[in-house]
């Protein structure tokens, strides 16, 4: 007789963790997101055999949560809030409550993850804040530009100049504390290095694909575009056929991605051959595609612990 695998869904809180099992009817215990409230919740756990947990993403709340449950030996998946959300629409589940959630992220866990999570690396952490932060820095460059550009009064832009430069200022110590980091972990330096023989990549893509995509390496063209959200998906029916979009996926890789494509494009030689031949299309279109290939190269790369070679690009598999 089969044994029955138990799944667990964590509704993940500043203060508070909900935790429902499926299919277990009832089965649901609230505990605080503490040291104490962690070894409880374990020990709950264990009592009701369960094997595999999903949680969402939850602003880094979920980090320590994801750490204690993987070294008291559980599976923890890492869930895209959005996609949950529209597991939960589909099933005809509109009401959104801690308990329900947690229910909810159980029973996805359940029947739409078929794959052993990748453990979380803790010693990322320091390079994924710098670079949250770094983020946070460059939009406020952002703004200040575009207030620039928008004020009349002379006070009031010599004002947003100051502020710009004392941001960009910050940017500079950003872009040294990171680059230290990297440093210091012989294989982030060796992964960079690699990503940046890539015309067009540069030191933020290099250190956020280290910090946010580490399964870069491991995956199909296929499975590391749709990862990204650069995959097109259909959008058919009967005799239509309807554009082709994008749409998931890690955001904050696919923004810097973004701007690289766009450099990459006039001075990748492979990037630019791609998009000519793509001409006619939409710009969108094209740049997405670019982003696409870019990240398939780089996914090549590092499969077969090659550099950038133009003219004999590591083989992409299917």
């Amino acid at each position: 007789m089969a044994v029955q695998i138990l799944n667990a869904g964590i509704d993940v809180g500043k203060e508070r963790l909900d935790c429902a099992i499926w299919p277990m009817a009832g089965a649901f215990l609230s505990t605080q997101r503490d040291t104490a409230g962690f070894a409880q919740l374990i020990a709950w756990l264990h009592q009701h055999n369960v094997a595999r947990i999903g949680l969402e993403a939850s602003g880094g709340y979920e980090r320590d949560v994801i750490d204690a449950l993987q070294q008291a030996g559980f599976e923890v998946a890492l869930l895209n809030p959005r996609q949950v959300r529209r597991f939960a629409q589909a099933k005809g589940r509109l009401a959104k409550n801690d308990r329900a959630d947690a229910r909810v992220i159980a029973e996805f866990m359940a029947k739409m993850v078929d794959r052993p999570p990748t453990r979380r690396d803790r010693s990322l952490d320091p390079l994924i804040e710098h670079l949250t932060v770094r983020r946070r820095i460059q939009a406020w460059i952002t703004d200040c530009v575009t207030a620039i550009e928008q004020l009349r009064d002379p006070g009031m832009r010599k004002l947003m100049q100051a502020k710009r430069q004392t941001f960009e200022t910050a940017r500079a110590k950003q872009d040294k504390a990171i680059a230290a980091l990297i440093a210091a972990h012989p294989d982030w330096s060796q992964t960079t290095r690699r990503l940046q023989t890539v015309p067009g990549v540069g030191p933020v893509l290099a250190a956020t694909l280290v910090a946010l995509l580490p399964e870069l390496g491991r995956l199909s063209r296929r499975a590391v575009a749709a990862l990204v959200g650069v995959a097109p998906f259909d959008d058919d029916s009967g005799k239509r056929s309807g554009a082709r979009e994008i749409e998931g996926g890690r955001e904050t890789v696919r923004h810097v991605l973004y701007m690289a494509a766009l450099v990459g494009r006039t001075h990748n030689p492979v990037l630019a051959v791609f998009a000519k031949r793509l001409a006619g299309k939409k710009p969108k279109v094209i740049l997405v595609a670019c982003m696409r290939k870019l990240i398939v190269i780089l996914n090549a790369m590092l499969r077969d612990g090659r550099d950038w070679q133009p003219a004999n690009r590591p083989r992409q598999a299917a």
